[in-house]
């Protein structure tokens, strides 16, 4: 069994938190355009180390692209679609709930208005069509990644109970596969089972780790997640299952050590914002974990 790698998690957050302090606004890859989910997991990620400078850069640039109405858009030049309000939201809760209190209220009046397209049940489809979450543009069907965000994110913000909030969560559940995991937030078509995406069985796992929820397919969801360091993962991928095996702190050394492997080379590299971030997340959450383990 491979001893948990905490000396070389820790150095690998050490170098990419400088990276990330060094230049907290950028885009998907290096030379991007500035957008606001890696500028959001980047924020959190910096406050998590105590760089507050850095990471109020961050959130900063969130503010200033938060419209009237409170929504965030997805790059600097692009305002809609608008599912980043949920990751401004986080980033601003973490950097500083007190300071960005307005923000926040804004954005959650924001996701609240929000109606995406539902229909009465369909039985050639394996998902819930009548439930209500949230999408990637407006009016359009719910799907699995924008709910998730903004089910953290309404929580975060003190809205555990709230009735649409409730719904987005039934609506993860809905959409887990049958034999564990979920994608894009499709089950079954026409009898078939369709595929499973790490990255987005991941990010259901870590949205759900705060919710009661007993059902099987979630434990299932975990056991896959639990195999991503045995096959080839993109960075993303592999940030996303860590963190989703983190908050139910079931993350092993070897996923650990894959994490830590993974963060210093992009960094090293010069991947860009977006992977350095979301890894430096994964390895911050596997370190949380494995204090409160001991």
């Amino acid at each position: 069994m491979l001893p948990f790698p905490t000396a070389e998690l820790t150095a690998a957050i050490d170098l990419a938190v400088d990276h990330l302090a060094a230049a907290p606004i950028g885009g998907y890859h290096p030379g991007g355009e500035a957008a606001s989910e890696p500028i959001a997991w980047g924020a959190v990620a910096l406050a998590n180390a105590g760089r507050n400078d850095s990471a109020n850069v961050a959130a900063e640039w969130l503010a200033e692209r938060q419209a009237p109405d409170g929504a965030v858009g997805v790059t600097e030049s692009q305002d809609a679609p608008y599912w980043p309000t949920a990751l401004a939201m986080i980033a601003w809760q973490a950097v500083d709930a007190s300071a960005y209190a307005d923000r926040i209220s804004g954005g959650v009046g924001w996701a609240l208005e929000q109606q995406p397209w539902t229909r009465p049940r369909d039985p050639k489809f394996g998902h819930d069509t009548a439930l209500a979450g949230w999408s990637w543009a407006p009016a359009t069907h719910s799907w699995l990644e924008p709910t998730a965000f903004f089910v953290v994110a309404l929580r975060a913000a003190g809205l555990a109970d709230n009735a649409r909030r409730l719904e987005g969560v039934r609506l993860l559940v809905d959409r887990l596969l049958p034999s564990g995991g979920a994608n894009y937030g499709n089950t079954v078509v026409l009898d078939q089972e369709l595929l499973e995406h790490t990255h987005s069985s991941g990010v259901v796992a870590w949205a759900l780790s705060a919710e009661d929820v007993r059902d099987e397919r979630l434990k299932k969801t975990i056991q896959r997640l639990k195999l991503v360091a045995d096959r080839p993962t993109g960075a993303a991928s592999l940030a996303w299952a860590a963190r989703g095996l983190a908050a139910h702190q079931q993350t092993d050394a070897a996923t650990a050590v894959q994490v830590a492997a993974t963060l210093t080379a992009a960094v090293m590299k010069q991947k860009g914002l977006h992977k350095a971030a979301l890894l430096t997340l994964a390895a911050q959450e596997i370190l949380k974990q494995s204090a409160g383990a001991r």
